[in-house]
Order: C-alpha cells, then structure tokens, then sequence
C-alpha cells in the first residue's frame, strides 16, 4: 500500500473531492497537498496584468494557498497526517516535478471533467500529468 500521497488543490471542488478520496483510500498514508502558484494565470499583456506587480501577486496567491490548505486541513481532521507544500511554476510540470523529487508512491488529483473541444483547446493538467507521473495517478472525477 502506497505510504506517501501527493493530492495537488486548486481551490476547485474536484481537487476537494480529490484529497477526501485520498483521506478515505490512503488514510494512513502521509498525504501531502500542493498548491501550485502559477504566474501565467495573469497573461502578459492584460490590463490586470499591467496594474499588478509580482509583490501583490505572489501575497494574493500565497493568501490563495492558505486558504485552500485550511480547507484541507478541516477535511483531513487530527488523525491524518497531512502536510502542505507550495511550488511557483506551471501546474502540470510542477505537479511531475514535486512527484519525481518527493519520493510519492501514488497522485491523487481533480479533473475538471472537461471534454472534446475545451480540452483540446485549454488543455487538461490532469491528462498532462496521468501521461508524464512516473508514479500511479488516480484521477477523481
């Protein structure tokens, strides 16, 4: 049985449902969730982008994290070892990144269930990562 989890949360309630599954299947498991702060989520060029400096970005989405790791911790409860780990970066890549330097055994993650078109064109992490994870992933839909 795997004994080193890693469960990366976005704040969308598929990668909630995805670390309440890690908790039910991997209990006693050390589950780990990572939060991946993602400097292109401001496009280059767009008025928000223009307004905001990387000092304000980086305490929102640092503030961003916190949260989603409360939330994690609320879900986890005492008797869960649960650890948190913040990376700056792409998600998809970090994500593999995090998995192959942090000695997991298995990836629990969220899919946003997005299909035909809008995949095709946005792009899927989860399917980026099931395909480059060195270890097992489950994807929870």
């Amino acid at each position: 049985m795997a004994s080193a989890i890693l469960v990366p949360v976005d704040g969308s309630e598929q990668s909630f449902d995805a670390l309440e599954y890690a908790i039910a299947e991997f209990g006693e498991a050390t589950i780990t969730v990572l939060t991946v702060l993602d400097p292109a989520e401001v496009g280059a060029g767009t008025e928000i982008a223009m307004t905001v400096n990387a000092d304000e970005w980086m305490a929102t989405a640092e503030k961003r994290a916190e949260g989603h790791f409360e939330r994690a911790r609320e879900l986890a409860g005492a008797d869960v070892d649960l650890r948190t780990e913040t990376e700056i970066g792409r998600p998809a890549r970090t994500i593999v990144d995090v998995v192959e330097e942090g000695g997991f055994d298995h990836l629990v993650m969220g899919s946003h269930g997005r299909e035909g078109v809008s995949r095709i064109l946005l792009g899927s992490v989860a399917e980026t990562v099931v395909r480059r994870s060195p270890v097992p992933v489950t994807v929870v839909r």
